[in-house]
């Protein structure tokens, strides 16, 4: 290689090489947002969403009434919303289907695990698997989702972009066994807090929650002193493993 000088690397040392979302940018955009909005005319900002959600509602072109609405000072996420109402938000397909595949090799031992604590339960063992945050990547959390399902297991996976309170809702309705929560962003600390408590308002501590993702040593033990009762990061690609850990945690004699 002729170019043989360059800045040092964050990849060779420690956990310099990921990258975690700064409480304080978070911090920061908060307070500006909330400053933006005191300044602002609120009853014009009003009127221009209102005026947005009716042309959106009847078909008309929304260009001049955004244009409208963002000279009146509403935020994207307001902009947003009033879309939202209108069309209602989309939401792909996961990815993962019902029907388990027909290639189980290897699984037989798993199976059988999650077949005699189900029995033992009195129902099938079920994983909620909740992707938190704006990270779009959800092969991970398929990836779990569709082995889980194989070994046997009853999953819940409503997709990317589930916010802390959506995940909660989810398991009121639907009462799993274990949460497992798959986050690439680097947001997992503020997230995974915020589920934590929202949890345990709900009256849901007794759920085993798993984590996993691109986390740092430090931020690992940090979610552990949280209450989460495992933490996978690239390292552990064994997915039955994982499987053996979640059938381990629902028949822990402590719950």
């Amino acid at each position: 290689n002729r170019w043989t000088e360059a800045a040092p690397s964050p990849l060779t040392a420690g956990d310099g090489s990921i990258m975690v979302a700064d409480p304080a940018a978070e911090a920061d955009q908060i307070a500006r947002l909330n400053a933006w909005r005191e300044a602002r005319d609120d009853a014009a900002v009003q009127k221009a969403l209102t005026d947005l959600r009716a042309a959106a509602k009847s078909g008309e072109n929304i260009m001049p009434s955004s244009i409208a609405a963002a000279r009146a000072g509403a935020t994207t996420g307001e902009w947003g919303a009033m879309i939202r109402d209108a069309f209602g938000q989309y939401r792909g397909p996961t990815g993962v289907s019902k029907n388990p595949s027909n290639r189980t090799e290897g699984l037989e031992d798993i199976r059988a695990q999650v077949d005699a604590v189900s029995d033992r339960l009195g129902r099938r063992l079920k994983l909620l698997v909740g992707k938190p945050g704006l990270d779009g990547h959800s092969n991970g959390a398929e990836q779990i989702a569709t082995r889980a399902r194989d070994c046997g297991m009853d999953i819940t996976y409503d997709g990317i972009r589930m916010t802390p309170a959506e995940i909660v809702e989810s398991a009121k309705k639907d009462d799993p066994h274990v949460i497992g929560l798959s986050i690439l962003s680097g947001s997992h600390i503020p997230l995974i807090a915020d589920l934590m408590q929202q949890l345990k308002d709900a009256g849901l501590t007794d759920i085993p929650v798993i984590a996993g993702g691109i986390i740092p040593d430090d931020d690992a033990e940090d979610l552990r002193k949280m209450g989460v009762a495992r933490v996978y990061t690239p390292k552990d690609f064994e997915l039955n493993k994982i499987m053996a850990d979640i059938v381990t945690l629902v028949d822990s004699p402590a719950r």
